[in-house]
């Protein structure tokens, strides 16, 4: 009777553990296969204040090639911010340190986020291939209301010179804003949008997440220096990278630095130096998988906020552009989704 229960609690136990292959579910599927580019991006706020706009053009123009249907971007949604703002308890080290006021565009506007997200969605169900300045200006100003920055700033960039201007659609106020955001230091104000407006894509989709990376620790002293101690054991590994990335940064075009930061071997390394690293962090209380829990919670979100910006386009080509150590998660996780190919940024790059 022992045996037989030991052989039932071992065939429990294989059987538990097998997992469903989904592997093969859309190999006869119709339609093309979801084209996702993941770009590993520098944070451009972090170059010198005057490093020349024209040194991302070559990127553009690679990026422009690859003609993404959808750009997705390391920001987070007016939706997201307007719960977080609802939940201060919750969000205000997390993620409304991230998110921008909007009180300008409600008075200019007169209307708050949830209601400027709804009358967004509105607009773009019925969007014209080519609507009229005034309708251009319209949008971009309840994209501002929506807390949507980047999104305004494509539709504003589709006007032509003499029609950025302000008018009863666009109070002078947020023609103010958007002249402002054009000249932010910011990839996602100096690479996506621009991208966007030249497509002729309506907007950008706002894909970060921070609500569940924000560690909850009681010392939150010891766990930043327990963490910040396993990076400096392993950052001898990267110094060679890094000062590599340095001397790119300063350079006339940026391509070769796009290049370099998204490199398997770079990806690699700097993974391993960051996260892989934290695992390793002796602490009592194993503060480095907290750390890493919290890294791939945010990146698990992210993915699903990509994925549902063009869950319905089936075989969209899409681009998603990023903080560089993001990549390799996301790359994970969009693989693993179906009908979804990921595509080589080097065969973009080159």
């Amino acid at each position: 009777m022992q045996k037989h229960w030991l052989l039932l609690t071992t065939l429990l136990s294989t059987q538990a553990l097998a997992q469903v292959d989904l592997s093969g579910f859309a190999r006869d599927m119709p339609g093309p296969r979801s084209q996702v580019l993941v770009l590993g991006s520098v944070h451009l706020s972090q170059l010198p204040k005057d490093f020349p706009r024209a040194a991302l053009a070559p990127l553009i123009e690679r990026l422009a090639a690859f003609k993404p249907d959808v750009i997705a971007i390391e920001a987070i949604s007016g939706e997201d911010c307007d719960h977080a703002l609802r939940h201060p308890a919750l969000y205000a080290d997390s993620v409304t340190p991230y998110c921008r006021d909007t009180d300008a565009a409600r008075e200019a506007t007169g209307m708050d986020v949830p209601t400027a997200i709804a009358h967004m969605h509105t607009l773009l169900k019925t969007w014209p291939a080519q609507p009229a300045p005034a309708q251009r200006r319209r949008l971009a100003a309840v994209f501002l209301a929506a807390n949507d920055r980047a999104s305004a700033l494509v539709q504003w960039q589709q006007l032509p010179a003499g029609e950025r201007k302000a008018s009863p659609e666009l109070a002078a106020s947020l023609v103010a804003m958007l002249d402002k955001l054009a000249v932010s230091q910011n990839e996602n104000y100096l690479v996506a949008a621009p991208l966007a407006a030249r497509l002729g894509l309506a907007r950008v989709h706002a894909m970060d997440d921070h609500s569940g990376d924000d560690v909850d620790v009681a010392d939150e002293k010891a766990f930043g220096k327990a963490v910040e101690q396993a990076w400096n054991a392993a950052a001898a590994q990267a110094a060679p990278l890094r000062k590599q990335e340095e001397a790119l940064s300063g350079g006339a075009d940026l391509l070769p630095l796009y290049r370099h930061i998204n490199r398997h071997e770079v990806q690699q390394v700097y993974s391993a130096v960051d996260f892989g690293a934290a695992l390793k962090d002796p602490s009592p209380q194993q503060y480095g998988r907290m750390y890493v829990a919290g890294w791939e919670t945010r990146n698990l979100r992210m993915a699903a906020n990509i994925q549902s910006a063009f869950r319905e386009r089936p075989g969209a080509r899409v681009l998603t552009i990023v903080g560089a150590t993001h990549k390799p998660w996301l790359e994970r996780v969009l693989g693993m989704a179906q009908g979804v190919d990921i595509v080589d940024v080097q065969g973009i790059l080159k």
